[in-house]
């Protein structure tokens, strides 16, 4: 997520849809996405719940360079309205319930000013790969990983498994649970805090979005 490929174009959106004014950035983490921002001149501002990830954050950026509040993205208070407020890498399906998500949404609302954006980058589900009565499905393997998906379909939650090892008998795990949305429900999320869907993308670059995008990149504003 580091490349340039991949992040040069999520710096030069986000910069677009700010419009010179301030952003803020929820679930900031390590500041991959707020740091190259801030130094094309956005002022960020961001909230962030890991304080292990916040550190991170501040061997590349001080305080004073990009404030954070620590805190949870549905609920924290941030001072002053913002132009932007954006999450991502899918970081809204770390919030386990629809509730909690809704709430996300209206906390974005409340710190946007009128006509401002929220933008999200999420994962489509892909279910298809699931066959009736099969829990889990291979995400991807390779030498030394293997990427194991298990869904649980009636709270649309999914856990991702990481398993790195090497010739030996040992491996190493690393487990992270997620709520997965669907585009629709996603919008509906939107309309419920005020928000209309500006537009769709399957990527940073604006691709088309269609039933075969594994992800998408999706603006809701608010009315002026």
């Amino acid at each position: 997520m580091f490349a340039p490929e991949v992040l040069d174009p999520t710096v030069e959106r986000l910069a677009e849809l700010a419009e010179g004014e301030r952003a803020l950035e929820f679930a900031i983490g390590t500041g991959r996405v707020a740091v190259p921002l801030a130094r094309r001149g956005v002022p960020v501002i961001g909230v962030e719940l890991s304080r292990p990830m916040l550190d991170q954050l501040r061997a590349k950026a001080d305080e004073a360079t990009i404030p954070v509040v620590v805190g949870d993205m549905a609920t924290a208070s941030v001072p002053g309205r913002f132009q932007l407020v954006y999450l991502v890498y899918n970081a809204i399906s770390n919030l386990l319930t629809q509730a909690e998500q809704v709430a996300c949404f209206r906390n974005a609302a409340r710190h946007l000013a009128p006509g401002g954006r929220f933008v999200i980058e999420l994962w489509v589900p892909d279910l298809r790969k699931l066959p009736p009565g099969q829990q889990a499905v291979v995400d991807k393997s390779e030498t030394g990983y293997i990427g194991l998906d298990t869904y649980d379909v009636l709270r649309q939650h999914v856990v991702s498994h990481h398993f790195w090892f090497d010739d030996g008998r040992q491996a190493r795990l690393f487990r992270s649970p997620h709520r997965y949305v669907w585009p629709a429900e996603l919008d509906l999320m939107g309309q419920l805090a005020g928000f209309e869907l500006e537009s769709r993308h399957a990527d940073w670059q604006g691709a088309e979005f269609t039933a075969e995008s594994p992800s998408h990149v999706s603006v809701y504003r608010l009315p002026r």
